[in-house]
């Protein structure tokens, strides 16, 4: 039997410089997608997957909005309930997280993801645990992280989503050593942070998402750096294979890029037309732009 995963980490550290002006004063992360914030998105997703208690890295400037967005509002939830507002109370009481399931630490520099899943050390200690990147927003039912969850219910070990990217591409991404491959499951031998297209081992690259053994972090402890002279994940995680199973999946679902403005954009769009309020206007909009 595994062990089930109660646990998320969300590395929100990050100053988001290729989003500046606007992240000057606002985290990217709760930059908006359609009606809610990207941070929203990975707790609904991790929510769904029978996560119980979240843990952000993040700074102290940042922590501030982030705990404001998932605390109660009293005074805010009393003016919607006078008004009669109650669809839109009910929106703002789905964001509440109860104190106890909220952890917050610091990353005090920028050392590779890595260094900020060892940040939140102290809060993971016994157990696998998930790390979800909401800059990687996944459209998918039942969410990416559930998925994976299910299949570390029957694999257990170290398990990572991944999609095939471009050749050219590869240098952007930690890219599996593949050893075997069902179409939708992949055992890997081996694992390479950002090589050259030239040097990849195939173009299955690792996204925003990953259940991890805790044995992670006999690596992570070393603060050994790796590419770009960051703490990589991704070396800790090879590090474990052939003491730990090592799976990617190929989940079944839709990424956005939300990291890049291209990306961002684009799931605005998407998710704007899922929106039973918005699609109509939205389609004819872009119907008479393009």
């Amino acid at each position: 039997m595994t062990t089930a995963i109660t646990k998320v980490v969300f590395p929100v550290a990050g100053l988001g410089t290729r989003f500046l002006p606007v992240t000057k004063a606002i985290p990217k992360e709760m930059l908006p997608i359609a009606d809610q914030p990207l941070i929203q998105y990975a707790v609904q997703e991790a929510q769904q997957a029978g996560i119980e208690e979240f843990i952000f890295v993040t700074n102290p400037t940042n922590r501030v909005l982030l705990q404001a967005h998932f605390s109660t509002n009293a005074q805010l939830e009393a003016t919607l309930a006078e008004r009669g507002k109650l669809a839109e109370l009910k929106i703002v009481k789905e964001t509440t997280l109860a104190p106890e399931q909220v952890k917050f630490c610091y990353q005090d520099r920028p050392l590779g993801l890595g260094h900020a899943v060892w940040c939140a050390r102290e809060y993971l200690e016994g157990g696998p645990f998930a790390v979800i990147l909401p800059d990687d927003l996944i459209m998918a039912k039942p969410g990416c992280l559930k998925q994976m969850v299910d299949l570390h219910a029957k694999l257990g070990g170290n398990i990572v989503a991944v999609e095939n990217v471009a050749r050219e591409l590869t240098s952007r991404y930690g890219i599996l050593d593949v050893s075997s491959d069902d179409g939708s499951i992949v055992s890997a031998k081996g694992l390479v942070e950002k090589p050259k297209p030239e040097e990849a081992p195939s173009t299955l690259s690792i996204i925003g998402r990953y259940i991890l053994d805790h044995q992670v972090f006999q690596h992570l402890d070393k603060k050994m750096t790796g590419s770009g002279g960051e703490i990589q994940l991704t070396d800790a995680i090879s590090a474990t294979i052939g003491q730990v199973p090592f799976h990617g999946l190929r989940f079944e679902g839709t990424r956005f890029d939300c990291g890049s403005m291209f990306g961002f954009v684009e799931a605005n769009v998407a998710f704007g037309l899922k929106s039973s309020q918005h699609e109509s206007k939205l389609r004819t909009y872009l119907k008479n732009h393009l």
